[in-house]
């Protein structure tokens, strides 16, 4: 069975019941370019994947609540990501995003007030993967926006959580790790530094997205990752969550200037990385806890 085409990508319905008020922790959304304009130091300039198409897909998956991040083609210009909250109201959505060091402080409660319940930062730009200057941007960031309830995400890979371990451990906000920590699936539990985010989730203090598995696997299934998955959650399912990474950027096209050539995206079976989601977890009552229970916690729903 399907569960419709989004974006010119078939979609598989889900193969288990979707226990009402499940999350999708992790999409994006795009354009228009003419009313919301790219950040001119962006790396790629994606295609176009607005708010309808994001209903389509919560639809077609049987989802009932959505977090949006940020994402880095329009810097810390957050008015896509807010408007698309406001459209969909606070019943359904809440947002992460992305500051600077001047963001004034009535900026970030009004932020508040349309959604937001984190910021992200991203430490894989150029010179963030220096422990000593990746954790000064945590502390500065947790500073910042603990005030507001807020929790602090990044993109960042397991060498860096290694080195950055006990700094994540003493911050005073819940720190969410993007995409499995970047982990490679070829490498499973034992590949050097997992066993750092290993320990970040026993803590308590950081949770871990099982998101964009087509990010660290080669296998077209993604059936590799199943390993990796399988050993978070069984670190502390209470503090997983599951996201699409939706509409998937990454296409061909990063080569050239980033401003003149549209990337396309990735065409992902997210209905099928849900399924893959049900097989992870094994039982109704953990998949329940990581689509519903724990985003709503975290995100406040």
């Amino acid at each position: 069975m399907t569960a419709g085409t989004i974006l010119g990508v078939p979609q598989s319905a889900p193969d288990f019941a979707v226990p009402p008020g499940a999350c999708d922790c992790h999409v994006h959304v795009f354009g228009p370019a003419s009313r919301y304009p790219w950040s001119p130091d962006r790396t790629y300039t994606p295609g176009e994947a607005g708010v309808d198409d994001l209903l389509d897909l919560q639809r077609g998956l049987r989802l009932d609540r959505v977090v949006i991040v940020h994402p880095g083609p329009y810097g810390t210009d957050n008015r896509r990501t807010l408007d698309a909250l406001r459209q969909l109201g606070p019943r359904r959505a809440r947002g992460v995003c992305v500051i600077a060091p001047s963001t004034e402080a009535a900026t970030l409660r009004a932020m508040h007030s349309d959604g937001i319940r984190g910021a992200r930062v991203n430490l894989e730009l150029k010179g963030r993967q220096d422990p000593g200057l990746a954790a000064d941007l945590l502390r500065r960031t947790a500073d910042t926006v603990g005030p507001l309830g807020w929790h602090l995400q990044a993109y960042t890979r397991l060498s860096v959580l290694d080195a950055l371990h006990d700094v994540i451990q003493a911050l005073p906000i819940p720190f969410v790790v993007d995409h499995f920590g970047r982990a490679a699936a070829s490498g499973g539990p034992d590949q050097p530094g997992f066993a750092a985010l290993l320990s970040l989730l026993r803590g308590g203090r950081a949770y871990v997205k099982l998101s964009a598995a087509n990010r660290i696997s080669s296998h077209p299934e993604t059936a590799d990752a199943a390993p990796i998955a399988r050993a978070l959650i069984a670190a502390n399912p209470d503090r997983v969550l599951w996201g699409t990474d939706w509409p998937h950027t990454g296409g061909a096209g990063r080569d050239g200037d980033p401003a003149a050539t549209i990337e396309p995206f990735v065409p992902v079976d997210d209905g099928a990385a849900l399924n893959r989601l049900a097989a992870w977890a094994g039982d109704p009552a953990l998949t329940r806890r990581i689509l519903v229970d724990n985003p709503a916690r975290l995100y406040g729903f």
